[in-house]
């Protein structure tokens, strides 16, 4: 009887902790475009922007949870619409928040990258710009951490009581842009017409995970959706935008109300495109039958998922949930650099050395021997990364800094003690692909030593580490 009695008080115990927790919320967006001609990331050869096709934006969403006056855990979340969160970039933002936010843990936020491929470069060194003309990328860094920044500010001094939902709807947005063939190797964007195709290499994982925020008023103020994809439908030319995020925000902002803030998530998707690889000529006519582009077609089957997601949240609104944010460095081995590796990066890096405009291809090769010069001389430390681990009610969230292959955000999910997991490539920095056992041992790009810093051994780790981080949130 004492049992009985004592489980039931811990029972109610645990409903009136979680009845106490109340979640505050506030969001805004700024645009991050620039007012003059940039360098644009993405790409190996210098691109110079010459028109804006739609703005690029930053949108923040600040979390709080509090009992009372009492704070219990903090999270601000933004969401950037370029390639990567290069080196460097959070710091900035960061130290340009602590003097403006007293109140709030600088370490408790993250931005993360929609990895467009028409957005402005931010590390200086990657390319030769011109001297004039073109604001250089750290003049842009400048400018855009400082936007960031004030949104941030915004969305903080936003907050207020408010409710959230949860949903997992889903979109054929993402395909495996990896193809295979009879001789053992695989091709990023590989030829499929062959007698010599064998298949895609990996999943395609076709899951549209959907967080939806009201105010008290019950007026939806905000909402994130996690794609499986980067936003590289268009990936090349000289017009700056944000991809299909644009039209995708277009769309659901003409229905829900045009001061919607909405963050795209990248979800683990470093071999995956919006461009199918087969089927080409079917994908084309259906498009013109509906009359629309191929980034307006994405962004249709985004808005579609949405609604659909949206009409089951709004069943299961709540506003007592638990806010729990855990921030971590882990350690993550290097992939290591073999005799063949390093004598074929050294053999390519000649060839461009003396060159300005083959900068980043010189760069791309130098950096494998530098590695392997670290390697040798036994000083190459292993590779620390800020993991960001969330519960929200339900929900997990779990961060890293790679274009992350979605096997391993498979492997995430599937372990994961979360009724709904989103996982965020791309967040806080910025590392380059980490591919698995099977795309090493079929090669090309995404996959050679030079597009990946950490290896899969590596990304077992990561799966591991992560794992025990949603976990752990779970047991408190």
């Amino acid at each position: 009887m004492k049992t009985n009695t004592a489980l039931l008080f811990s029972v109610i115990l645990a409903t009136a902790v979680a009845s106490a927790a109340e979640l505050h919320i506030g969001a805004a967006t700024v645009s991050i475009t620039p007012d003059k001609p940039v360098a644009l990331d993405g790409h190996r050869g210098l691109r110079i922007s010459k028109k804006v096709e739609s703005p690029i934006t930053a949108t923040a969403l600040a979390l709080e949870s509090r009992d009372g006056d009492k704070v219990l855990d903090q999270a601000v979340i933004v969401s950037c619409d370029i390639v990567a969160i290069r080196a460097g970039i959070q710091e900035m933002v960061r130290a340009k928040l602590k003097p403006r936010l007293p109140d709030f843990d600088a370490n408790k936020l993250f931005l993360c990258a929609t990895h467009t491929h028409n957005a402005p470069v931010t590390l200086e060194g990657r390319y030769t710009i011109p001297e004039t003309g073109v604001m250089k990328p750290s003049e842009y860094a400048e400018f855009m951490t400082t936007q960031v920044a004030d949104a941030i500010v915004e969305s903080w001094k936003k907050r207020r009581p408010g409710k959230v939902a949860w949903a997992q709807s889903h979109a054929v947005v993402a395909h495996n842009r990896r193809a295979t063939y009879s001789d053992g190797t695989a091709q990023m964007y590989g030829a499929t017409n062959t007698p010599k195709f064998r298949g895609m290499e990996g999943y395609e994982d076709h899951s549209l995970d959907v967080l939806f925020f009201w105010d008290a008023q019950d007026k939806l103020i905000a909402t994130a959706i996690n794609v499986p994809s980067p936003a590289q439908e268009a990936e090349g030319g000289p017009l700056l935008h944000a991809d299909f995020w644009h039209p995708a925000r277009e769309m659901l902002r003409a229905r829900y109300g045009k001061d919607l803030c909405i963050l795209g998530w990248t979800g683990a998707g470093g071999d995956q495109t919006s461009r199918p690889q087969y089927r080409k000529a079917a994908e084309e006519r259906m498009m013109k039958l509906r009359g629309l582009s191929r980034m307006e077609e994405v962004a249709r089957r985004i808005a579609a998922g949405w609604e659909d997601a949206y009409e089951c949240a709004r069943k299961d609104i709540r506003s007592d949930v638990a806010l729990r944010h855990f921030v971590k460095q882990i350690e993550l081995p290097h992939r290591q650099v073999t005799e063949t590796e390093v004598a074929d990066a050294r053999k390519e890096a000649a060839k461009f050395a003396k060159d300005p405009a083959q900068r980043w291809n010189y760069r791309w090769h130098m950096g494998v021997v530098e590695r392997y010069d670290a390697q040798k001389a036994g000083t190459e430390q292993p590779y620390k990364m800020e993991l960001h681990a969330l519960r929200l009610g339900d929900v997990a969230i779990a961060t890293n800094e790679f274009e992350l292959f979605t096997d391993y955000g498979v492997r995430m999910k599937a372990r994961s003690p979360a009724v709904q997991t989103f996982v965020i490539q791309l967040a806080a920095s910025s590392y380059g692909y980490l591919p698995t056992e099977r795309a090493v041992r079929g090669g090309h790009y995404s996959a050679v030593i030079q597009s990946s810093r950490i290896g899969p051994d590596g990304g077992q780790v990561l799966v591991e580490r992560t794992v025990e981080a949603m976990q752990e949130l779970w047991k408190k």
